[in-house]
């Protein structure tokens, strides 16, 4: 994405409200601005230049359960699209696209939004409509066992929650790589398709996890015991229960396809200080000052200070 793409799209990007208590988490004033400049972290990827789609299209896309009786993934498809758009309400939301219309024969790349605790494939549906008008296919996924409808991932084990959660997404660019519908209109390059991935809270989380942040739930469990007090609302989630043992070996997180990250107000005091220094990919993180319920000092600033440059924001009211 170049840069004048970015500012242009600045001034029209805001997040839907959603009713998860996850997605309003932070102030509406602080989100909407947070919003207006996620996009900024998005010049990351550095695509190539294109003039701005005068459209957007919308398509609901399913992947079937990796085993029998495994939940499908429910995604929604941003895209360039040549067909006029309209207003669309889908439950709370309101999509600004043209619903199942034609796409461009070629994106500039691939980016998948992972939304937060309880959210909704549909929550960020601005800052997916403006990045699929600058040319870009989004694929915002509603996440099995853990969204407005459906909360049992978190319940099964915090282990299942954290570990499950990065691997839904990797199955999201599985299936669209071997999409004969997608995987020729992704641009590649040297190093293959250009992928990007857009998180906000366990979303956040999600995505780091991907561009190898390592969780360990003995780290959370230790911060709240001990700063509790300080990080009241995340530790009611239950952080003080969760095992004490270390990171699980053997089931890597990361995905090397991944070449850019932003992270939206990240859950972020999990992750190990060791594999944050040795995340390569661009990384750009946003916190609300004023967030309450992931404070940024444990979270979103903790995970900058343990990185190599990555590009942070600290947005106020």
């Amino acid at each position: 994405m170049s840069r004048k793409d970015v500012i242009s799209a600045q001034s029209g990007c805001i997040v839907n409200q959603s009713a998860s208590t996850d997605v309003i988490h932070l102030n509406r004033t602080a989100m909407k601005t947070i919003a207006r400049y996620c996009l900024l972290g998005l010049a990351l990827l550095l695509f190539a230049t294109r003039p701005l789609a005068a459209q957007v299209g919308w398509s609901q896309y399913e992947i079937p359960g990796k085993d029998e009786g495994a939940p499908a993934i429910t995604v929604a498809l941003y895209y360039p699209s040549p067909s006029p758009s309209r207003e669309v309400p889908m439950g709370p939301f309101m999509i600004h696209a043209a619903i199942r219309g034609g796409s461009e024969q070629a994106v500039k790349g691939l980016i998948v939004l992972s939304h937060g605790l309880g959210g909704s494939e549909l929550a960020h549906s601005r800052l997916a409509e403006a990045l699929a008008a600058r040319g870009y296919l989004v694929a915002a996924l509603r996440h099995p066992g853990d969204n407005w409808m459906d909360g049992s991932l978190l319940k099964k084990t915090p282990e299942r929650y954290f570990f499950e959660r990065p691997r839904q997404v990797s199955r999201v660019i599985d299936a669209l790589l071997a999409d004969p519908i997608w995987k020729d209109r992704i641009a590649r390059d040297a190093k293959g398709p250009r992928i990007g991935t857009l998180g906000h809270s366990a979303g956040g989380y999600t995505v780091l996890a991907l561009a190898g942040g390592v969780p360990d739930l003995a780290q959370s469990s230790r911060h709240c015991r001990e700063e509790g007090k300080d990080d009241p609302l995340f530790c009611r989630t239950g952080g003080t229960e969760w095992p004490v043992a270390p990171p699980q070996a053997g089931q890597p997180l990361k995905d090397g396809r991944i070449r850019a990250v932003v992270a939206m107000a990240p859950v972020g005091v999990l992750f190990t200080a060791e594999s944050l220094a040795k995340v390569q990919v661009p990384v750009a993180i946003y916190a609300g000052v004023k967030d309450r319920w992931l404070v940024p000092r444990f979270h979103a600033m903790w995970i900058a200070k343990n990185m190599v440059h990555p590009e942070k924001r600290e947005v106020g009211l």
